[in-house]
């Protein structure tokens, strides 16, 4: 098996990957810090993973982190959780498993390349939390969402993600009944369509952020 993030073709690559544990996740089962000791990180194989975090003082969460097939995750920290949106597979790298993957030349440029794709999508988290308004959030957070998992298509770019407004809100910070009041004011301005439980981004794919 070779992870879609490690396009280098080497059979020692494949037999080391292999021996990576490899764990399935149902839709909304978490994983805690306890259950991943000793990982330096986590390939997605199939499926979306998401980093939980506890906010401090709050009964609530916040998605810090969202990561499709190919991507690789940092495991989470004392306040966080591993969470699948749908059934999701993810293989073990441990931190053994992880020195001996940077001894396999032409490794190391595509590991560091994986983990700066996985920054660049957490400072576009950060900045679209930073927006002051609600609904301008919830548009940053959808346009995010599409470039990083949509589907293009003839008439617009389809998220086949289970995106409830309970979710958006803890993607966004914002409270479930804000969310809903933001997502119909981008359906009345055209940005965005419902279709069945998918939405449908009404955008030219190459706006989308990079």
């Amino acid at each position: 098996m070779t992870a879609p993030f490690l396009a280098l073709e080497s059979r020692e690559l494949d037999d080391l990957l292999a021996e990576a544990r490899a764990r399935d996740l149902e839709a909304a089962e978490t994983v805690g810090p306890a259950q991943l000791v000793d990982v330096s990180f986590l390939v997605v194989e199939s499926g979306l993973a998401l980093i939980r975090a506890e906010q401090p003082g709050t009964f609530r969460e916040v998605v810090v982190c969202h990561a499709g097939a190919g991507s690789l995750v940092l495991p989470p920290r004392e306040t966080e959780v591993l969470a699948a949106l749908v059934p999701t597979r993810v293989r073990v790298v441990t931190t053994k498993v992880r020195d001996r993957l940077l001894q396999i030349p032409g490794v190391a440029p595509l590991l560091f390349d994986a983990l700066a794709a996985t920054i660049r999508q957490k400072h576009r988290t950060i900045e679209a939390l930073a927006h002051h308004h609600h609904l301008a959030r919830v548009r940053a957070k959808l346009l995010q969402l599409a470039a990083d998992h949509g589907v293009v298509g003839r008439d617009g770019i389809r998220l086949d993600l289970p995106l409830t407004h309970e979710l958006l809100g803890e993607m966004t910070g914002s409270a479930r009944e804000t969310v809903t009041r933001a997502i119909d004011e981008l359906q009345n301005e055209g940005l965005i369509a419902r279709r069945g439980r998918s939405y449908l981004l009404l955008v030219d794919p190459n706006e989308l952020p990079a």
